[in-house]
């Protein structure tokens, strides 16, 4: 996959955002610079601000924060594929959450019968 190479030597922080597929639209990005979710070489920055290879990228998105290195400037929405060759994702791996022993009822199983209702509280540590 080829990937349209920027004509210009810089690109909008928040189109690089969205060419890479970091959010879903470009108005997304924006929004997400002016909340201060986005932050350029450790330091926040605005949706207009200028991209060059070698920055350092955080997003601070929903239960994580993403790492991104740019490498190469799109300012075009690409496929995916194409999309992570322009960047490196320095992302720590998140922690595994631990599976709570809470039972699971079958979906459409209907409402708990009586005695079901006391095997989950025994379960829970209730009297």
């Amino acid at each position: 996959m080829s990937i349209p190479a920027s004509t210009s030597k810089t690109v909008r922080l928040d189109a690089w955002l969205w060419a890479i597929r970091a959010y879903k639209t470009r108005s997304a990005a924006t929004a997400a610079c002016r909340a201060g979710h986005v932050r350029l070489n450790g330091s926040p920055a605005k949706a207009a601000h200028s991209v060059q290879p070698g920055d350092t990228i955080r997003v601070r998105q929903p239960g994580f924060e993403r790492i991104l290195e740019v490498r190469q400037l799109i300012s075009k929405r690409v496929g995916a594929e194409a999309a992570a060759h322009c960047f490196v994702d320095h992302t720590p791996p998140r922690p595994a959450v631990p599976a709570l022993g809470i039972p699971v009822r079958d979906r459409g199983a209907g409402r708990p019968t009586k005695r079901d209702r006391r095997e989950l509280d025994r379960l829970r540590g209730g009297s």
